[in-house]
């Protein structure tokens, strides 16, 4: 597959249809994937990569780069194009300056869980079937694929590309998804049960702020955690400002028009699974105002923003138990 996506990406900065490209390349260690700009066809045959790692939803680099002169390519997973969407339909990006090639994702994998079996100097991987072999400077390893796979993946709701310009390989369908399981499992906790779940998960926060930076759905030019005269500022992890503030305040700025990619929990240092916030509004959403996803198209209106007689009334809300 990388292959024919570098062929494509060579052919159409020869051809004139882009004059950039969009992608992944290679850090310091082969796990170590980060978007990249690509403006020639050496600079892609010598840094360009698309493997098992590169989970990274390029979508939210767009709002920058599609405003610049002439058309940038990029390549967008299933799940991206949910995202590049969602910021078409906010009028965040120009759609008209993006060129974007669908391609197919069979799940990407987390480095962080095989270091976690105590496998170290990854070198690469190969996939055998459900089995993965990984490479190291200290010979070869194994372990189940479903082990090792990104959390966003194992609960992927969509192998269907809803925006692009082409398609290398097939299509898939929406599918089935368990995403709301966890969910449900706090649903069913006790109130007190879910506060001390959340305390324990919030109160690891760093204030590193990746999960905002990295979310296609935070796209504001002065975020207002980073205004010195809203009284909410905050740059050092603060107990209580941590737990009750930042993230529950993300979560609500981002509702209705989070496209559950994952990416939050994906960047997050301390593991915060801070996906379920949005997976709890998102399933809310869907009970309360009929079945909703985020940028699956660019035409519909939000249900949090078409207000209609139907509307659920917040006597129910409340009567429901809805936190």
């Amino acid at each position: 597959m990388q292959e024919a996506i570098i062929s494509k990406a060579k052919q159409l900065l020869a051809d004139g249809t882009v004059n950039r490209v969009i992608g992944w390349k290679k850090g310091e260690f082969a796990y170590d994937i980060t978007p990249a700009i690509f403006e020639s066809a050496e600079e892609i045959d010598a840094e360009f990569v698309y493997d098992d790692f590169t989970s990274a939803n390029v979508s939210k680099y767009l709002v920058k780069e599609s405003k610049k002169e002439g058309k940038i390519l990029a390549f967008l997973k299933p799940c991206d194009t949910y995202s590049l969407n969602q910021l078409t339909k906010e009028h965040r990006v120009n759609r008209d300056n993006i060129y974007v090639v669908g391609i197919p994702s069979d799940g990407k994998l987390d480095a962080e869980k095989i270091k976690a079996k105590g496998i170290t100097g990854i070198i690469g991987v190969e996939r055998n079937g459900d089995t993965l072999k990984i490479n190291t400077i200290y010979g070869e390893e194994t372990m189940p694929v479903s082990e090792a796979m990104s959390n966003k993946c194992l609960s992927c709701k969509s192998k269907k590309h809803v925006t692009y310009d082409e398609l290398i390989g097939e299509d898939g369908e929406v599918i089935e998804s368990d995403r709301f399981d966890m969910v449900e499992k706090l649903e069913n906790m006790t109130s007190q049960e879910r506060y001390d779940f959340w305390k324990n998960e919030l109160s690891k926060c760093i204030r590193c702020n990746a999960c905002r930076n990295v979310c296609p759905a935070c796209t504001c030019e002065n975020c207002v955690f980073d205004n010195p005269d809203s009284g909410i500022q905050n740059k050092a992890a603060s107990d209580s400002f941590e737990e009750n503030m930042f993230h529950i305040i993300r979560a609500f700025h981002v509702a209705g028009r989070c496209t559950d990619c994952g990416e939050c929990s994906r960047v997050c240092p301390q593991n915060i699974p801070l996906h379920l916030l949005n997976r709890k509004f998102i399933k809310d959403i869907n009970s309360l105002y009929g079945e909703y996803q985020a940028g699956e198209d660019t035409t519909s209106r939000a249900p949090l923003n078409d207000y209609t007689q139907d509307d659920c009334e917040a006597s129910i809300v409340h009567e429901r138990g809805v936190e």
